[in-house]
């Protein structure tokens, strides 16, 4: 019950978060934090020993038998990496987060988002079950929905929560489908025991089309080329947001699924050319879209879309080494990434701006808030002795071990580039560069942010420092995330300093580079904004506005308000369902057997036929009136004829009413000759011999096949003994179909309850002014 116990800790945190404001405000900050802080602690001291030692800790409870749906929980070395993550950034954001939202209206509802976010992806973590995981990866999305729209009176902010949500969601409808046929084919829906199951699954024939679902899951998640322009979107959310979806969390979870997956799926050509493909172009990509911004947040998003598409790539390689590089990067990434993102955030409320261009010298002014965005800065441009360094040295040392060609590694080195060059630009340009006090906004008054706000980016800053001089403390979780992946007993050495190398020659190349591009970074901005290509998000932008154009245009079509429109496109669809396949209609005679049919039964049929050619050429409305009552009697008299009185009952009323109520309304009818136009009619000629030859069809082709026992015998075998009643018909509706007797009767209830209104309006007279 461990695991489960953690997922209703952050379940209670979140009536705990909107309940907040009750209590002392000096105790609300802790408060807060606790829930979170008290997960990461039991991971930490519990989990973390039991899954380093025995390899996972697992929890299972049958949910739904029939369908073999359990509550699986497994708690693997990668999943301990994402968690620890989630749960540890997590509580320093929700401290800095409560600083930060102080005096704001709904900021309690934030909190609660936050949470009920955290509680999504601490189940992604641990959800062995593939429905429970792809129930965890929705809710993390509809989570995320809330906080990027968390200020919904912005327009932007609606519309960029609604993008992330229709992107992510689309992703996940095909994660969905890409798991139900690696259930398939592997034979079990439980993620631990796929990798038993590769080699079924590898020569599957459905193996295509089950990466191509699971990597169109990862690749929306992790904000993928071409799905990469939701992401520095999703900016428009508050700050702490920002710093915990888009650094550590919700963007990772693609990249776990990837982990998951790579022992699975990986090791195929089809599985490295997407992802190496995918994973170069997002680094580029990302990191030129940095290039172009002066926002802080737009910039750290740029490099959050090109550190994806860096951990893309080396899980596309899929070797050893590129997976020791990657989880080496992908902490690194989430120290230095959460702390810079605290830091925007605390630039913009002592200096009511985070526009690089106006910012400058505030490293005498935000001394605690400068420290910590430059030891995030110096590790992520990837300078020893930092985790960023070391991620970078081990990225390099992955792609020399696998031969890369020349324009894979050149993209690795000019990504590498750029985001040291957005390194500096985000943590060190606007504390150690010239002082420009006097182009930020007016009233503006640049101050050192509380405690709180820059304790969080101060302890990663330095967890990334502490981490790179002593890679050893960090290396047993790394271990058992490794081995889980690559099913290898042993870690290669993790350590600072490797010798003189190829590795550190390409690091030496990727810092020169870096400080040439630096130097020149503002031409190379205003260069790359002269360029008017259409960008994804446009494009994004144009097949919405024509999916709402089509949808608006069919709906004019089909919801015409025309009852006559509505039954020919009923009809018509059914025809098309009926006729899909001609060949069910094949091996049935074209007439009934005459033999058969009484002379009784034939009068009445050619009275029913003369009736409705009468009412169809006739121009007298009594006369098409009594011509429709002999056709609803003669299929009364059918009925009863075939042994089917309570049948034959009720239609002789339906018929009575109907008839009733046509007279009473026939004389308010505009006049049959200008009724409807020569092509209407011919219109509804053809439909309705249409309908009549598939209905004709229809019957013939049920008269002509032997279902063997009927099931009226079989109803009134069970009548009595099962139900207890002598009436078959009564207990057909009162037990074997009483919902469906049941939904009968509140269609008529609804129906009378309309009734009664619409005749209770008509009798109230307006009153006399």
């Amino acid at each position: 019950m461990f695991l489960p116990l953690l997922l209703f800790i952050l379940l209670g945190a979140i009536a705990l978060a909107v309940s907040l404001r009750r209590f002392p405000k000096k105790f609300r900050r802790w408060l807060l934090a606790a829930p979170a802080g008290c997960v990461f602690a039991l991971l930490a001291i519990h989990a973390a020993p039991v899954v380093i030692n025995q390899g996972a800790i697992a929890f299972s409870l049958p949910w739904v038998p029939k369908l073999n749906f359990d509550l699986a929980f497994y708690l693997g070395g990668p999943g301990l990496l994402l968690a620890l993550l989630v749960t540890g950034i997590g509580t320093l954001i929700l401290i800095y987060a409560e600083a930060y939202m102080d005096g704001q209206p709904m900021a309690y509802k934030l909190f609660a988002y936050l949470y009920a976010f955290m509680l999504s992806m601490l189940g992604l973590a641990m959800a062995d079950h593939m429905l429970l995981f792809f129930i965890f990866w929705e809710l993390t999305s509809i989570t995320s929905y809330l906080l990027i729209g968390f200020n919904h009176e912005k327009a932007a902010s609606r519309r960029n929560a609604l993008q992330a949500l229709l992107v992510t969601g689309m992703g996940g409808m095909a994660l969905l489908a890409g798991f139900i046929l690696l259930a398939e084919a592997s034979g079990t829906w439980l993620i631990s025991e796929l990798a038993q199951n590769k080699d079924l699954i590898l020569t599957h024939p459905n193996y295509p089309a089950i990466m191509a679902l699971v990597l169109l899951g990862a690749f929306t998640k992790s904000a993928q080329f071409p799905f990469h322009f939701w992401l520095p979107n999703a900016m428009s959310a508050p700050t702490p947001v920002s710093a915990y979806l888009h650094s550590a969390t919700m963007v990772k979870a693609g990249i776990f699924l990837l982990f998951l997956m790579l022992p699975v799926l990986g090791g195929t050509t089809a599985w490295t050319f997407s992802l190496t493909l995918a994973g170069g172009a997002t680094l580029l990509i990302g990191g030129i879209f940095g290039l172009q911004q002066v926002d802080l947040k737009k910039i750290l998003a740029g490099t959050t879309v090109a550190v994806l598409g860096l951990l893309t790539f080396l899980l596309g390689l899929g070797t050893e080494k590129a997976v020791l590089a990657a989880l080496i990067f992908m902490v690194g990434h989430a120290f230095y990434k959460a702390c810079l993102f605290m830091t925007a955030g605390a630039v913009e409320h002592g200096t009511g701006t985070r526009d690089t261009t106006l910012l400058g010298g505030l490293g005498s002014i935000m001394p605690w808030t400068a420290t910590a965005a430059i030891l995030a800065a110096v590790s992520k441009m990837g300078l020893p002795p930092f985790l960023g360094f070391i991620g970078k040295e081990y990225t390099y040392k992955a792609s020399l071990y696998e031969n890369l060609e020349w324009l894979p590694l050149t993209v690795l080195i000019a990504g590498n580039a750029i985001i040291l060059v957005l390194a500096v630009r985000t943590g060190i340009f606007p504390f150690l560069s010239r002082k420009k006090t006097e182009t930020l906004p007016a009233g503006s008054h640049s101050h050192e942010v509380s405690w709180p706000m820059y304790i969080g980016p101060i302890l990663l800053g330095a967890l990334g420092l502490v981490l790179g001089g002593a890679p050893f403390l960090i290396e047993p979780i790394l271990k058992a995330a490794y081995q889980s992946i690559t099913g290898k007993s042993t870690l290669p050495e993790i350590a600072l300093w490797t010798g003189f190398n190829r590795p550190l020659l390409l690091s030496a190349m990727t810092v020169t580079i870096g400080l040439i591009l630096l130097k020149y970074h503002t031409q190379i901005r205003q260069m790359l904004n002269r360029f008017a290509l259409p960008t994804a998000d446009q494009i994004y932008d144009h097949c919405f506005n024509s999916i709402i154009a089509f949808a608006n245009w069919q709906t004019k079509r089909l919801q015409s308000g025309y009852l006559r429109n509505y039954l020919i496109i009923i009809l018509g669809a059914t025809m098309a369902l009926v006729w899909a396949n001609p060949r069910g209609f094949s091996g049935f005679p074209l007439f009934a057997n005459i033999q058969s049919i009484h002379l009784a039964e034939l009068v009445i049929v050619i009275l029913m036929i003369a009736a409705t050619l009468i009412a169809v050429v006739t121009r007298m409305k009594l006369t098409a009136l009594i011509a429709l009552g002999v056709v609803g009697f003669g299929v009364a008299i059918l009925f009863g004829l075939y042994s089917a009185p309570d049948l034959a009952i009720t239609q002789i009323l339906v018929e009575t009413l109907t008839i009733v109520l046509f007279a009473w309304l026939v004389y308010k009818l505009p006049s049959f000759k200008n009724f409807s136009a020569r092509n209407t009619q011919v219109i509804d000629v053809v439909v309705s011999t249409c309908v009549g030859l598939t209905v004709t069809a229809l019957v013939l082709k049920s008269n002509s096949i032997n279902l063997g026992e009927r099931i009226s015998e079989q109803l009134a075998t069970w009548s009595y003994p099962e139900a207890h009643g002598a009436n078959v018909v009564n207990v057909i509706l009162v037990d074997f179909r009483a919902l469906d007797t049941f939904g009968e009767i509140i269609v008529l209830a609804i129906a009378a309850i309309g009734v009664w209104s619409l005749l209770e309006n008509r009798s109230k007279k307006p009153k006399a002014d």
